[in-house]
């Protein structure tokens, strides 16, 4: 929800001698876990806490301490710092801001039908100080929201915000469960959308089927950009596929690639298929077309 801070934890404030110490946390109780540092070394699960946002404090709940990094050269940094435990009064209100802003959802979903717009709306958000209503939307095209803005403002009398998102955002936010079994990666750990490609598909033989490759989101699953690199590194230096090699006195036709067998399916000179080796190929000379069509006139 909160927005990170430019100022995060530098190389001179670790260095002085501050100890810091760093926790995983949430916004809200279905919300992406974030880590932020604190000088406060006990802080327990589910302890409300204040985190500096741009726009002022905002309570959050400890959900554990976050993993230690060992002999990591490099200074550990956090998109969040916890400036301090939340008083009794943050806290009790920070336990109803979620049913505050499921009112607030619904009695927008109200007026949106009132004013007939073709929006579909994903999530109110309320800023802790009270200063601001978000709220998150997807539409086909740009929506003119002048008129419903000014009602939205009457109904909270605070200032309202629409933030329209597309559907990858939209699937984040309201999170649920892939093809795999596990929570959506980007409702719990991406923090930020890599471009995918239906050629990262192609180099790692996956079937180009569309229901297969597609997440809850209907775009590209965001997990074919996890391993891309690996195969294409992998794919260097071995014979593609439809090429032929000599091995010795023997021609073959390479099928397949499998990249991290590094193995070749090919088939021999009698149609024959056979599985080879790095060891196998990897001294294997490239045939030419003029070579095959002197073996077959010999």
């Amino acid at each position: 929800m909160a927005e990170p801070q430019d100022d995060m934890l530098d190389e001179q404030e670790q260095s002085e001698g501050a100890q810091i110490f760093f926790y995983r946390i949430c916004f809200r109780n279905k919300g992406q876990e974030v880590t932020a540092s604190s000088d406060i070394p006990d802080l327990k699960a589910r302890d409300v806490v204040m985190v500096k946002t741009d726009h002022g404090p905002e309570p959050a709940k400890v959900v554990s301490r976050a993993p230690s990094c060992p002999g990591c050269e490099k200074v550990r940094r956090a998109p969040h710092a916890l400036t301090r435990r939340a008083n009794q009064e943050e806290a009790g209100r920070y336990a109803n801001i979620d049913s505050w802003e499921d009112t607030a959802f619904k009695a927008c979903k109200v007026l949106i039908e009132q004013h007939r717009l073709p929006m579909r709306l994903t999530r109110a958000e309320r800023y802790f100080n009270g200063s601001k209503i978000v709220l998150y939307f997807t539409a086909n095209n740009r929506i003119d929201f002048r008129d419903l803005v000014k009602d939205l403002v009457l109904e909270f009398h605070t200032r309202v915000e629409m933030r329209q998102v597309g559907v990858r955002h939209e699937t984040r936010m309201l999170g649920g469960l892939g093809a795999c079994g596990r929570e959506l990666c980007c409702s719990v750990f991406m923090e930020e959308f890599d471009s995918v490609s239906i050629k990262m598909a192609k180099e790692q033989d996956l079937p180009l089927n569309p229901t297969k490759i597609s997440g809850v989101c209907n775009r590209l699953l965001c997990c074919l950009t996890y391993e891309y690199s690996t195969y294409r590194r992998e794919r260097k230096g071995m014979p593609k596929p439809g090429k032929r090699i000599k091995i010795g006195e023997e021609i073959f036709l390479v099928k397949r690639q499998n990249p991290l067998q590094q193995t070749l399916q090919v088939s021999d000179q009698k149609g024959e298929g056979r599985v080879l080796t790095k060891e196998q190929w990897q001294n294997c000379e490239p045939v030419k077309v003029e070579e095959i069509g002197k073996k077959e006139k010999k």
